[in-house]
């Protein structure tokens, strides 16, 4: 990453750098003097493509060249560049074919890149990536918590493909979060048995969390709250993915479920009322 170098992102998130030369939404009079050679403009969120485009590009685009930092295949990681220090990315790419993603028309079959230091694991699917791979990232991983940091797989890894052996190893490491998905039917039986495996190994809901695909075509809130109740008896903490269409598109109607749904806090206060409110009427029932 040369000195010459600034991204703009359209939102500050948890992930976005926090450099000198990172900077979140339009250019400021100070920034309006610095010299640049290059602006790179980074979107997490496809709906901010929009704005990336029509307003930050121009506007930046006045103080120097502006290449758009998405959209893209990527290829091996530069630690810092679009991402906060300590997340990492050590392959790219999915062997699956999955209707609603991206990852796989974006990034192409999987491949797996020299691994970088950090403590918060984003690849697409780590679990398919080969036995060498999967046991260096952990050693390096190792060797993060060494030095006192949180380890987390944000990325998702894949239940069917969870093994004995990853157990052992997320066993040995103990992350403080680790999420798994429910997107389609089919997830639901692997999620079943990696949550046997994760429990045996003594994993609890504070470790295991599991994204749900909500508001996609023909999906309604009743199926959605049965399939995030589903995945919290497992064992796991539920947490709503809002379906984006191809144009970068949410359904408005499904911001609220999915706002109460992928907050922690709230997600649990939710369980809690909705197992209360199951068992009072049953309690109820008896008496009548």
């Amino acid at each position: 990453m040369t000195n010459k170098i600034a991204r703009v992102f359209p939102r500050k998130t948890n992930a976005t750098p926090d450099d000198n030369l990172a900077f979140v939404g339009m250019p400021s009079l100070i920034e309006r003097e610095m010299d640049f050679e290059e602006i790179h403009i980074s979107v997490t969120f496809t709906g901010d493509k929009k704005f990336a485009e029509n307003k930050l590009a121009k506007s930046w685009g006045k103080i120097a060249p502006v290449k758009p930092a998405y959209d893209n295949p990527g290829g091996e990681f530069q630690p810092g560049m679009y991402l906060k220090k300590g997340y990492v990315i050590t392959s790219r790419g999915c062997p699956n074919k999955c209707w609603f993603c991206d990852v796989w028309k974006r990034s192409g079959d999987l491949k797996e890149y020299p691994i970088t230091n950090g403590w918060n694991v984003l690849d697409d699917n780590l679990l398919a990536c080969s036995r060498k791979h999967i046991e260096d990232v952990f050693k390096m991983l190792s060797r993060q918590k060494e030095k006192g940091n949180s380890i987390v797989f944000t990325g998702g890894l894949e239940a069917k493909l969870l093994k004995h052996w990853h157990v052992e190893l997320l066993w040995n490491l103990r992350p403080s979060q680790m999420f798994f998905a429910y997107d389609t039917p089919d997830d639901y039986e692997p999620l079943r048995e990696a949550s046997k495996l994760l429990h045996y190994a003594a994993f609890t809901y504070g470790h295991m969390r599991c994204y749900v695909l909500v508001g996609y075509p023909d999906d309604t809130t009743d199926k959605a709250l049965k399939r995030m109740l589903a995945v919290w008896k497992l064992g796991f903490l539920p947490f709503a993915m809002l379906y984006m269409n191809k144009k970068g598109e949410q359904d408005p109607k499904w911001k609220k479920f999915a706002r109460t749904w992928s907050r922690p806090a709230a997600t649990k206060e939710e369980i809690k009322r909705l197992f209360f409110r199951r068992k009072r009427k049953t309690i109820v029932r008896k008496r009548g």
